[in-house]
């Protein structure tokens, strides 16, 4: 398979990057385990995660640094694994938060529950849009120089201060992202195509969009109104059921029978045919899951492919 590097680092992935909220989730740790295996034996090394997932089950999160911790220390890997993580978000105890102070206590405390002594992606998960740009990027600047962190990258942050986070760090000699985060799919498409993709071409950044499934509703599993009662995520979705949406499962479906492939898979090809997208962030939950979203890097669309998909998510 043939790897990606990070804009402007020496990291080298695959070009899926697995998404760790499901884990002490919908997966317990035994359950993370076998998915995490079967990730890694099919070539793919890029695991990312944050220091509050799961907050919405126990309120402060941690638990899935902890079993990725755990499954890196029993398996002697860390040195395989480019390791993303994630800091900012709100739990139960606090909100969103990137100022010095909290970096500082977050960073130590996920790198405690990964048990690694470095974090090779740090994210600034969610801007807390009161914190100084230079605060945040001097305290980046303190952990990269402990050598705590290689790089960092940005996910919830506005196109304003994204660009102020450029400006500042260009000015002050502190360090810049090199990664984006943002929520991009078939179904979500326009605030990343008119307001972030200048500012990726721009600035060189990789882009690793979550939800690139749109929490499920890409994989075509949701086609009535009963479907949608049937999984805890079907409220969040639901709003996709739509002509726009019912469009874009249509094409997914047409393409897909081309290919005799799957909807998940001709979406998250979709994806990976775009230059600005390094790795889609993916989830599964079952080994049947999996295999369909390792067939997304060698699924070639051609350009009747790509006008049948682009046409229905306009």
């Amino acid at each position: 398979m043939k790897k990606r590097i990070i804009s402007n680092t020496d990291l080298e992935i695959a070009p899926l990057n697995f998404g760790g909220n499901v884990f002490g989730w919908t997966l317990n740790e035994k359950e993370s385990f076998h998915i995490l295996d079967r990730f890694t034996e099919s070539g793919f090394n890029f695991i990312d995660t944050a220091d509050t997932y799961s907050w919405w089950v126990n309120g402060t999160g941690g638990q899935s640094e902890e079993i990725i911790g755990r499954w890196m220390r029993e398996r002697k890997n860390r040195n395989n694994i480019v390791l993303a993580t994630k800091v900012g978000s709100e739990t139960k105890e606090h909100g969103f938060d990137i100022s010095r102070k909290h970096i500082i206590k977050s960073v130590d405390e996920s790198l405690k529950r990964l048990g690694t002594d470095h974090i090779d992606l740090y994210y600034t998960h969610f801007d807390d849009n009161v914190t100084p740009v230079e605060e945040t990027l001097a305290a980046y600047d303190e952990i990269i120089k402990a050598g705590k962190v290689r790089y960092i990258a940005a996910s919830n942050v506005s196109p304003e201060r994204l660009m102020e986070s450029f400006e500042v760090a260009e000015k002050n000699n502190l360090p810049k992202y090199v990664a984006l985060q943002p929520h991009y799919n078939l179904v979500e498409r326009e605030k990343f195509e008119t307001q972030y993709a200048p500012l990726v071409e721009k600035f060189g950044l990789s882009v690793f969009p979550y939800w690139s499934l749109a929490s499920g509703f890409l994989t075509g599993k949701y086609r009535t109104e009963a479907d949608f009662e049937q999984t805890a995520r079907g409220g969040g979705i639901k709003k996709y059921f739509n002509a726009e949406g019912k469009a874009v499962l249509a094409a997914l479906d047409k393409v897909s029978a081309k290919h005799n492939s799957q909807p998940a898979t001709v979406a998250l090809a979709w994806l990976l045919t775009n230059p600005l997208i390094t790795a889609p962030i993916v989830s599964a939950t079952s080994e049947n899951q999996l295999q369909t979203i390792f067939k997304a890097p060698q699924l070639q669309l051609d350009s009747e492919d790509m006008e049948i998909l682009n046409s229905a998510g306009k």
